[in-house]
C-alpha cells in the first residue's frame, strides 16, 4: 500500500483520491494523537487556501476533531506559514493547511504543523497514518458526549495577527518604491497587499480576485508571465509573485526579467554577508540550484551546503548546523531567523529589504548571478515506482551523462506531490540539453507511463 502522506502532506484530488471521509479521520486522528497528554480539550488551528473545496474540507476535519474532543481554530483563508507561525503563538497541539500549495484548484490537500510550527517528522506521520488506517477500519476509539465533545472558534483576528508579525521581521520603509504583486488568485490575496503599502510601497495588485477556481491559473509564481508584462507597464522597480499558499515568493527585476530561488538566495546571501549576519557565510540549498550559483556563493565569499529535494532536508541541514538561509529554485526560502518554514512574504519583504539597503536596481543585483540553462521536462507516469532499477532508463541516463561531460550534469527524479517524473539538464549548450533532456524524457514515458 503506498504511504498516505507525501513530501508535503496528503494530496489528490478533491473529492476522488482526497474525500471529506478521508479528512474527517485526519482530523479525528491528529486530535487522538496530539491529544494524548492534554488537559483539557487539545487545540487545532485549520486555515486554507481559495480553491472551492476548501470550505468542504475545513468542514470535515472539524467534525473529526470536535468528535474527538478537540478544539478547532479557524482561521479562514490565511498563507500556509501563518498557521505555522500560529500554532506557536496560541500554544496549539497542531496546525493544519488545507491547500495543494501550486497546484490547479482541482486538487486539494492537508498537511500538519506540530505545535512548534515544524512541519511533522515522517514518525509522527507514520504513526497519524496507522491511526487512519485503524479508523477506517473499526473507530472503537472513545468518544466524548455531553460537554466534553469538541468545539469551534471562528477567528477573524488571526490574519492581523500574522500580518504584524510579518511587519516586524522587516526594518527598512519602501517609499518610493513602485512594486507590482501577483497574489496568484490565493491565502495571500488579502494580507499582502495591506503589508507592502503599510511599510511604505506603492503597490498594483494583480491575481487578487479569488473565485475559488481560478487559484494558480496562468498566473503566480508558476505563471510569471502577466507579471513580467505588468511590470514592465507600469515602469515597476519590482514584481512579486506568490503562490496558491504563499509559502513560495519568485520575483521579477525592472527589466522584466524573472528573480528565481537561486538569485534570491545569492541577493540575501551577500546582503547577510556584508553586514556580517550570515554564519559561516554558508547557504543551504537542493541538488536543483543551478551551477551559476554555486560560481555566484564563492564569488560573494561564500559557500552552499546541498540537500536533496524538498524545503524539509533544507530545514532539516540548517537547523542542526546552525545556518539561517536556506531554500530552494521554485522559491521555498527559509530565514530561520524568522520562521519554522518557508514563508512567501517575509522572502519577499527581506529581498525588497536588501534592493533597498544596496541603493542599486534589481537588474544590478540580479546580475550578481548568471544563470546557466537548464532544462525541466515533467512526464507525467502510470507508476513512479521502480524507475531507478529500469535498464532502459538508466542507459539513457548514462549516454546523457557522458555527452555532456564535466560542463553539465542531469537530474531525473520523481515528484513529492504529483504523477510526474522530472527530467533535468544543465550545462552551457540549449539545444543540446533540449535534444538529451528529451530523450531521456521519451524513455521515461515508454517505460513508465
Amino acid at each position: 500500500m503506498a504511504r498516505l502522506f507525501g513530501t508535503d502532506g496528503v494530496r489528490g484530488e478533491a473529492n476522488t483520491s482526497l474525500t471529506p471521509e478521508l479528512a474527517y479521520r485526519l482530523g479525528r486522528a491528529a486530535t487522538l494523537y496530539f491529544g494524548k497528554e492534554s488537559e483539557g480539550k487539545p487545540l487545532i488551528i485549520i486555515g486554507r487556501d481559495t480553491r472551492i473545496s476548501g470550505e468542504m474540507f475545513e468542514a470535515a476535519l472539524t467534525a473529526g476533531i470536535t468528535s474527538a474532543g478537540g478544539r478547532a481554530m479557524l482561521a479562514g483563508i490565511i498563507p500556509t506559514p501563518a498557521i505555522a507561525y500560529l500554532a506557536r503563538r496560541h500554544n496549539a497541539k497542531a496546525g493544519i493547511v488545507i491547500s495543494a500549495s501550486h497546484n490547479p484548484f482541482g486538487d486539494n490537500g492537508i498537511k500538519f504543523f506540530g505545535g512548534d510550527g515544524y512541519k511533522l517528522p515522517d514518525s509522527v506521520e507514520d504513526e497519524l497514518e496507522a491511526i487512519v488506517n485503524h479508523l477506517a477500519e473499526n473507530d472503537d476509539y472513545p468518544r466524548p458526549h455531553g460537554a466534553a465533545i469538541g468545539h469551534i472558534e471562528y477567528r477573524t483576528d488571526l490574519q492581523n495577527q500574522y500580518m504584524e508579525f510579518v511587519l516586524s521581521t522587516c526594518k527598512e520603509r519602501f517609499e518610493g518604491m513602485k512594486v507590482v504583486l501577483d497574489c496568484a488568485n490565493g491565502a495571500a490575496y488579502e494580507v499582502m497587499p495591506k503589508i507592502l503599502r503599510q511599510l511604505g510601497a506603492e503597490v498594483k495588485v494583480i491575481h487578487a480576485l479569488p473565485n475559488g477556481t481560478n487559484i494558480n491559473d496562468g498566473c503566480g509564481s508558476t505563471h510569471m508571465e502577466s507579471l513580467q508584462k505588468a511590470v514592465l507597464e507600469n515602469k515597476a522597480d519590482f514584481g512579486i509573485a506568490h503562490d496558491g499558499d504563499a509559502d513560495r515568493c519568485l520575483c521579477v527585476d525592472e527589466k522584466g526579467e524573472i528573480i528565481d530561488g537561486d538569485h534570491i538566495l545569492i541577493m540575501c546571501a551577500t546582503d547577510m554577508i556584508k553586514k556580517g549576519t550570515l554564519p559561516y557565510n554558508t547557504v543551504v540549498t537542493t541538488v536543483m540550484a543551478n551551477i551559476g550559483f554555486h560560481k555566484a556563493i564563492k564569488e560573494a565569499g561564500g559557500r552552499a551546503e546541498i540537500t536533496a529535494v524538498g524545503d524539509r532536508y533544507v530545514l532539516e541541514n540548517m537547523l542542526k548546523n546552525g545556518y539561517k538561509i536556506g531554500g530552494e529554485q521554485s522559491g521555498h526560502i527559509i530565514f530561520t531567523d524568522y520562521a519554522t518554514t518557508g514563508d512567501g512574504l517575509i522572502t519577499a519583504i527581506q529581498v525588497l529589504s536588501s534592493l533597498k539597503r544596496s541603493g542599486r536596481k534589481a537588474s544590478e543585483l540580479t546580475a550578481m548571478m548568471t544563470t546557466y540553462p537548464q532544462l525541466l521536462v515533467n512526464v507525467r507516469v502510470a507508476t513512479k515506482e521502480g524507475w531507478e532499477e529500469n535498464a532502459a532508463i538508466k542507459a539513457a541516463i548514462e549516454a546523457g551523462e557522458k555527452e555532456l561531460g564535466s560542463d553539465g550534469r542531469i537530474l531525473v527524479r520523481p515528484s513529492g506531490t504529483e504523477p510526474l517524473i522530472r527530467v533535468m539538464a544543465e550545462g552551457a549548450d540549449q539545444a543540446q540539453l533540449d535534444r538529451i533532456c528529451h530523450a531521456i524524457a521519451d524513455v521515461v514515458k515508454k517505460e513508465q507511463g
